[in-house]
């Protein structure tokens, strides 16, 4: 029996009831088999598929609807102006994460405007796939941007990333967070989406978050443990005035400005996202006999 795009999209629609986005899952899935953008499928809605391209879109349905995320199914995920390939070894990006970026580019050129044409140095910790770091050197090929992460796994996607889009201004290195950077460079400003999930948090039972890679996710702490190693080790690879910006969970602002506090940064102060959440943490770090309560 043949059908065609309208009837596998209606079809496949019913079958992810579950999802909350049954219908662009379809239409992402349906796309991707048939190496099409979601604009073929409006223009050509009664195109008739292939018995190939029916077995194909029906498997990639049937994982989609045990709770196989999108992403994971297709390889790439957008972010910022970016596709990037993903694979189960990094966590998904997420457009929450965009706000991090959007803050490190809006600090980064105030930073420029006070010492011009002085290349901005910007580290990221925790890359996985690589988004923080390539969207930022997408958007500022003159600054030197390092990345690092403890998963071997990871930062192959992440090079891979950076091969495909032609961004070879990043520095990637393998280990734990700062520990990972090389000892002779003083940053401008640190980055950091760490693990922020406390590990009997019930999110992590559902949808996506079953599949990511558990080492991404989880903390120690109340999820604050990781996020409380980058405020200490920062304040030691920052040079005076440089900033530190930390993604964190809608719950966790208030206890994310008191590490940073604690830790001596001035100006700490909480953004929000699209959604009105406490989503990054910034702070900057203080010279010696300043005032950080100023």
């Amino acid at each position: 029996m043949t059908v065609s795009i309208r009837q596998a999209l209606d079809q496949a629609t019913t079958a992810l009831v579950l999802s909350d986005s049954a219908r662009l899952d379809a239409e992402v899935l349906l796309a991707f088999v048939l190496g099409k953008s979601r604009s073929f499928l409006f223009s050509r809605p009664e195109s008739v598929l292939s018995g190939e391209q029916s077995a194909a879109f029906a498997a990639f349905v049937a994982r989609r609807a045990a709770g196989e995320p999108v992403a994971y199914l297709t390889g790439c995920r957008g972010f910022w102006t970016l596709d990037l390939q993903v694979t189960p070894a990094v966590l998904i990006p997420r457009p929450e994460t965009e706000l991090l970026v959007e803050l490190t580019l809006t600090l980064g050129q105030q930073v420029s405007a006070d010492d011009p044409g002085r290349a901005m140095v910007v580290a990221d910790l925790g890359t996985g796939s690589g988004a923080i770091a390539l969207a930022l050197a997408s958007e500022r090929q003159h600054w030197q941007v390092y990345a690092t992460d403890r998963s071997e796994q990871a930062l192959v996607v992440a090079r891979q990333n950076a091969v495909r889009l032609r961004l070879d201004g990043v520095s990637f290195t393998q280990g734990d967070w700062c520990e990972a950077l090389p000892a002779a460079v003083c940053f401008d400003m640190i980055v950091s989406n760490p693990p922020y999930i406390a590990d009997d948090d019930p999110h992590l039972q559902q949808g996506d978050l079953l599949f990511e890679p558990r080492a991404a996710l989880v903390a120690d702490g109340r999820g604050l443990r990781d996020l409380a190693i980058i405020c200490e080790q920062s304040r030691l690879r920052l040079r005076d005035g440089g900033y530190l910006l930390l993604e964190h969970g809608h719950e966790q602002g208030a206890d994310v400005r008191a590490l940073l506090t604690t830790q001596g940064f001035a100006g700490v102060r909480s953004e929000r996202d699209l959604a009105g959440h406490e989503r990054v943490t910034l702070g900057r770090h203080a010279a010696p006999g300043e005032n950080t309560h100023a």
